[in-house]
């Protein structure tokens, strides 16, 4: 799936919960309908981010992991 996203937030290094947080920062001055693209590499946010997404309605639209790094792309509700 190819994705173009607004915006890029770097959480490579944070560990839990840091990439959640700093997500939620970085979703809260977009506006509605524009994608960010989070790239992470605590393995542990594969599950945080789909988790995150159901709990605040925002929709990941797609999920990638290539050279031990995680890609996610998040469309603001």
């Amino acid at each position: 799936m190819a994705v173009t996203p607004n915006r890029t937030f770097d959480a490579s290094g944070l560990s839990c919960p840091l990439p959640i947080v700093k997500t939620k920062k970085e979703i809260d001055t977009m506006n509605s309908e524009e994608i960010l693209e989070v790239i992470s590499t605590d393995p542990g946010s594969k599950n945080d981010m789909v988790a995150w997404c159901n709990r605040t309605g925002n929709k990941l639209l797609d999920s990638v992991e290539e050279s031990g790094k995680f890609k996610f792309y998040i469309q603001k509700s």
